[in-house]
Parts: C-alpha cells; structure tokens; sequence
C-alpha cells in the first residue's frame, strides 16, 4: 500500500497544502482509515481506490471524514499522473461524497471541477465575530461553513482568532475573505472541529468564495490567495453550474504503509 505527501497548490516544497494520499486496492474498514488520517496529522489525507471508469475517493481529517476537500482531490490526481496510474493527458474521474468530480491537466496547472457551495446571508452565531476579533462587512452561511467578509486585506493577513472560543461553536469552519491589490480576493479558513485549526489553503471554500465574488465583481473568473503562513495562489473559474479550481502539486515524501 503505497503512501505519499504532496503540497498542493504549492510552486515549490513546503508552501501550500500538504495532503497525503494513499493508494489501495479497496478500502479496508474505517477505523483504519481514520487511524492513517490521524498518524499523518496533516489537515486530510486521501484515499484513492480504482474503479471501472476512474477511482472512488475518500478524504479524512485527522479526527473525521469529511464530505469534499478540494486539496486533497487535486494532490491525488497529481500523484495518479505522476506515478503513471495514468497518462498525464488522460482526466481522474473520482466518485466521491460529494457526487463526480475530475481532475485534468491544463497547461501545468491542475484544474478539478467542484460542485458550487452558494451562501446566504445570516446572522452570525453567538461568539463567532468575538471568537475572529474581527469587524465583519458581511455574514454568510452555506451548507458547510460561515463565509464573513471584512474591509480590508490587512485585516485577513493579521488575524489571531481565540481557538478556544471558536471550538465552541457548533460549525465545520469559517471562511473570512477581502478584496486584495494583486489578487481579487483573499481568504484564510479556519476548522477547529474538525481537527483543522487553520487549513493553508482550501479548495472546496473557494466554490462559495467564487459565487460571493461573482455578484460583487460581476466577473467569472478570478485569482485567489489564501493568507495562511504556508499560503497559496487559486485560479478559479465559475462554468455553468460547477466551480474549476485549480492549483500547482509537488511531492515531497514518498512510502510504503507496513500495517
């Protein structure tokens, strides 16, 4: 059972998203998986089985298995053309919990399609703006995750929200994003309940960045930063009715599981 860890949306080592994904020829029970996740400590971990047409695709926090993870999907179908699973010209289709998505190559970046996460606007939940220490333009809620808008960059960039306060309420995680002077917008994610206190960057908040940002830029497709300390850079374009997001992928580590 081969294992890997790549950096997805990441130019060079160390920076982006690290991801592990892991190969097998079908999938043992759960426990196991969520023991892997955990002993990878990263903020997911993939696991890839083929199929008939393509490959069936789970993803798992160090603590749970969640239904979509952007990172994780475009760091598999990285390792599948690299390591020759299939050739590099040829789409990763992944059936998936959150339906069909693929992945294909498209002039050295990496673009998979996302179904659109749409947000409304709400109320924030008690704690939540005291939890950010932040002064919030907008709130919103999609089926996932708060999505918040503040006024400026800066204040994306030097967040230091109070992981304590933030455990307490019941949510995945919380998107705080800006307009940005070199990119359209910016973002950073946090998901302390599910064992993610902040992701470095995160594909699948990026399905409702793209419809926020949509109506307020009345464009269609965008560069995105996610401000984390790793930090990376998203082209994301919005086609009819799905999200593609794409990113650059690096190994770094490659093995073999002996359990």
């Amino acid at each position: 059972m081969k294992i890997y860890q790549v950096d997805a949306f990441a130019e060079k080592p160390f920076s982006g998203n690290p991801a592990a994904v892991c190969i097998l020829e079908s999938y043992p029970n759960e426990k196991w998986m969520k023991d892997i996740a955990s002993e990878m400590n990263l903020a997911e971990t993939a696991f890839v089985v083929p199929t008939e047409d393509g490959f069936s695709l789970r993803w798992f926090t160090p603590t749970s298995e969640v239904d979509l993870c952007g990172h994780a999907t475009l760091a598999s179908a990285h390792i599948l053309w690299e390591e020759g699973y299939i050739i590099e010209s040829q789409t990763a289709n992944f059936y998936t919990k959150s339906g069909l998505l693929t992945a294909k190559n498209v002039n050295g970046w990496i673009q998979h399609d996302l179904p659109p996460l749409p947000e409304h606007e709400v109320e924030a939940p008690k704690g939540l703006i005291e939890a950010l220490n932040i002064k919030p333009v907008y709130v919103g809620k999609n089926v996932f995750d708060y999505l918040i808008e503040v006024e400026s960059e800066e204040m994306v960039k030097n967040m230091n929200p109070d992981f304590t306060k933030l455990l307490k309420i019941p949510m995945r995680g919380v998107i705080v994003t800006a307009r940005s002077k070199e990119y359209d917008f910016i973002s950073r994610f946090f998901a302390p309940e599910v064992g993610v206190f902040e992701d470095p960057v995160t594909g699948s908040a990026h399905c409702s960045l793209a419809l926020y940002w949509q109506k307020k830029l009345e464009k269609d497709s965008f560069t995105a930063y996610q401000a984390s300390k790793r930090g990376g850079i998203l082209k994301v374009q919005i086609e009819g009715e799905r999200i593609l997001v794409s990113g650059k992928a690096i190994t770094v580590l490659k093995g073999s599981l002996l359990d």
